[in-house]
């Protein structure tokens, strides 16, 4: 490729950067892509996609074992070696082809190796063999690079090996034991599906379980892992690491007791992939998440933009892909000369960043979300109610499995008489969530919702629950 200079630069080509490239060229811009790892990029190869993977068989069974008449026919455990299996097609293998073609087909160049800023408009890649050559952006710098595992400064951590979510989504067997340091997403996730998969797991969570969520999620994550036949150590702190051989690792808590694992999977939140790709070459700090407004753009700049987890607005792959909708539609919107508006280009700015995030994680139950927890809806100043239903006693539920137990949660603006967040926990209650985004984005009047009549008997008739237990607010 002689190519030298492109209408717009992506650096990075996951999920997020691949989506900015994409639209980008749809508005007939010329976009190269810059990757020195897998195209697919961490949610195709070691997050979303083999997390989930490695997650569903086991779910799966209990969800069978859950239900008489599929009880009686469950005669065996997780098969282990298949789960591994399964997870691997997801991956491909690991080999990016189908992504590469894919790239190929919407006409967006590829350019593997390492990328940095090398000033305003420039990026200099270096190949894997050394060689390096320059690109020039004639309107734009998008910087998709995500965030890498955070490594507490925990004296002998380092140096006794320990996996991150890339290890525990890659590995190729279950070990006999797992101690997981962390308490966040990533931690209950891969604490659930390794106990599901023969391990015997010890979680450490310093501060609970997902501290982000309404209290009651962590909660009843806590309790399933334990009556799974995990150990869940609150309040625990780890002081200091051993690695003593291969399959041996030990962990001192600030208590005076040790846990002792074949492995350790650190998993105490991310950092900005940012360290080395020239940051410091356009005045700005490496290792920085990179801050931007509603289009993307980086602040103090009209031609850099960054998109998904390095800029800190929400670590998630979904919001990520909406950031670089987002930014493409702009970015050609600008190079065009063209007004910023949704008539003309279906431009959007991405407001949703701010308080209609949805999210699920994927433990045993489930925790799907959106919006603004109680708390941080009366952090934001708002006059709020909570509403809290029992979901094991929605007809759906007893009917979806025997002893079905979770809880809804609907806070409501009163100001406004909107729903500004939702949580749901139980089994399969991820696929409540939608309705829920759709009710806190869309700022529907409670009066309205009451006419949004849920199908009988599915979960869903929760939402009729919700808005019984709150009243029926005026016409």
């Amino acid at each position: 490729m002689s190519e030298t200079e492109w209408d717009v630069i992506v650096i990075g080509a996951g999920a997020v950067g691949e989506n900015v490239a994409g639209r980008a060229a749809e508005r007939g811009l010329s976009v190269v892509i810059v990757e020195n790892e897998l195209i697919g990029g961490e949610c195709s190869y070691w997050a979303c996609m083999p997390s989930k993977a490695l997650l569903r068989s086991s779910s799966a069974l209990r969800a069978a074992r859950a239900v008489p008449g599929a009880r009686e026919a469950v005669t065996g455990e997780v098969d282990v070696a298949a789960v591994f299996a399964r997870r691997d097609s997801f991956t491909s293998g690991w080999d990016d082809s189908s992504q590469v073609e894919w790239l190929q087909s919407a006409g967006i160049d590829l350019v593997r190796g390492h990328a940095r800023l090398a000033g305003e408009r420039v990026v200099h890649v270096t190949s894997d063999d050394g060689a390096g050559r320059e690109l020039t952006a004639r309107h734009a710098v998008v910087v998709s690079t995500g965030s890498t595992a955070a490594m507490p400064d925990i004296p002998g951590l380092a140096e006794a090996t320990p996996w991150t979510s890339r290890e525990a989504t890659s590995a190729t067997s279950a070990p006999a034991s797992l101690a997981i340091i962390g308490g966040g997403v990533v931690a209950a996730e891969m604490a659930t599906a390794y106990t599901g998969l023969g391990s015997t797991v010890t979680l450490i969570a310093r501060s609970g379980l997902l501290g982000s969520s309404e209290p009651f999620a962590g909660e009843l994550v806590g309790s399933a892992l334990t009556d799974a036949g995990a150990t869940v150590l609150i309040g625990r702190s780890p002081v200091a690491v051993r690695r003593l051989s291969d399959e041996s690792v030990e962990i001192d808590l600030d208590d005076g007791s040790t846990v002792s694992a074949a492995e350790v999977l650190v998993a105490t939140g991310r950092s900005a992939h940012t360290a080395d790709v020239g940051l410091e070459t356009v005045g700005l700090t490496p290792g920085d998440w990179l801050p931007v407004d509603d289009t993307m753009l980086v602040e103090g700049f009209d031609w850099l933009y960054a998109t998904g987890d390095v800029n800190h607005r929400a670590l998630l792959t979904h919001q990520g892909k909406y950031q670089a909708r987002a930014a493409g539609d702009v970015i050609a919107a600008r190079a065009l000369g063209s007004e910023l508006s949704t008539e003309a280009w279906g431009t959007h700015v991405a407001t949703a960043d701010h308080a209609a995030v949805p999210q699920v994680t994927f433990t045993d139950p489930e925790v799907a979300s959106v919006g603004l927890t109680a708390a941080a809806a009366e952090e934001a100043g708002l006059d709020i109610r909570v509403v809290d239903y029992d979901l094991g006693a929605v007809a759906g539920s007893s009917l979806h499995a025997e002893g079905y137990s979770g809880r809804a949660r609907m806070v409501v603006d009163e100001a406004r008489s909107v729903v500004v967040g939702a949580t749901f926990v139980g089994p399969d209650v991820a696929e409540l969530v939608h309705a829920a985004t759709i009710a806190v984005v869309g700022e529907v009047p409670l009066s309205r919702l009451w006419h949004a009549v849920p199908a009988y008997p599915t979960i869903n008739e929760v939402w009729l629950r919700l808005l019984e237990t709150y009243g029926r607010p005026a016409q």
